[in-house]
């Protein structure tokens, strides 16, 4: 048994089990909600993947929908940006679980080996070792899901078609559920990480499919899924969108250098 062990426990989020759940029950709990949210029934979800502290809120606004059709859910696909290893493509672990302070959560090995197959990703451990752009969705997927598998996909140099396709041949029922990990902008001024981060938003409720890198770090995932969705005839509606500038519960934080956050449903 291959188990990717966690990367960032105790840093991004607690690595106490107890402690963790306590913070996870917290953000969804007080997670942004309204009547119109409560009909969301979501296929993806984009969320952020910054340290809890600061991003946590935000993504616990998405994470939420999930709740009420967590019975129905078995597969998650996972897509986050390759922060730390160059990649051309998408990647997949060899591993058979990711272990987080709440248990493991298998692998589809069944999905990957689909994948691999018909040449769209390949199979690589370097970018996912220490990669915390979907380790950090994890947890929220163990609070708020029953039992289910990840495949999990980090993603390099990959154009929008590319994605779009390996999310294609992923696609599945109702049963699937596809996650984009991204932040937003970096380490601009609170207004004008607004400013851009609105700016942002409103080409994601418009299904572009052309963000750039300063405007999100995730963009090769969020475009793909756009292209995609957009061929479906999908709607999207903006849950959340902050910056750690908002955060209240991460003291000192440098309101001229913040990092922008924003949770979208597509469905």
């Amino acid at each position: 048994m291959l188990v990717r062990e966690p990367a960032v426990a105790g840093m991004f989020y607690p690595d106490d089990p107890e402690l963790l759940h306590r913070q996870l029950d917290h953000f969804l709990s007080n997670a942004n909600s309204s009547s119109d949210k409560e009909t969301v029934v979501p296929k993806a979800l984009i969320v952020p993947h910054a340290g809890y502290v600061y991003s946590g809120p935000i993504a616990a606004s998405a994470y939420q929908l999930l709740v009420p059709v967590a019975q129905r859910l078995s597969k998650v696909i996972l897509l986050g940006p390759s922060h730390r290893v160059p990649l051309t493509g998408l990647a997949a672990p060899t591993s058979s679980f990711f272990r987080t302070p709440l248990g493991d959560i298998p692998i589809d090995r069944e999905g990957i080996d689909k994948l691999v197959k018909q040449s769209l990703i390949t199979v690589d451990d370097l970018p996912h070792q220490f990669e915390h752009s979907l380790e950090v969705q994890l947890p929220f997927l163990q609070t708020t899901l029953d039992d289910f598998m990840v495949l999990p996909l980090v993603i390099g140099s990959a154009s929008s078609h590319q994605v779009a396709e390996v999310l294609r041949t992923v696609w599945g029922g109702n049963e699937t559920l596809i996650i984009v990990s991204s932040d937003l902008s970096h380490y601009h001024s609170y207004l004008e990480a607004r400013r851009i981060d609105q700016n942002t938003t409103a080409m994601i409720e418009s299904f572009a499919d052309n963000i750039n890198d300063k405007q999100a770090c995730g963009h090769k995932g969020i475009n793909g899924l756009l292209k995609l969705t957009c061929e479906k005839g999908m709607s999207i509606k903006t849950l959340d969108l902050r910056n750690s500038g908002d955060s209240v519960e991460a003291l000192g934080v440098d309101k001229n250098k913040v990092v922008g956050y924003g949770a979208y449903a597509v469905y």
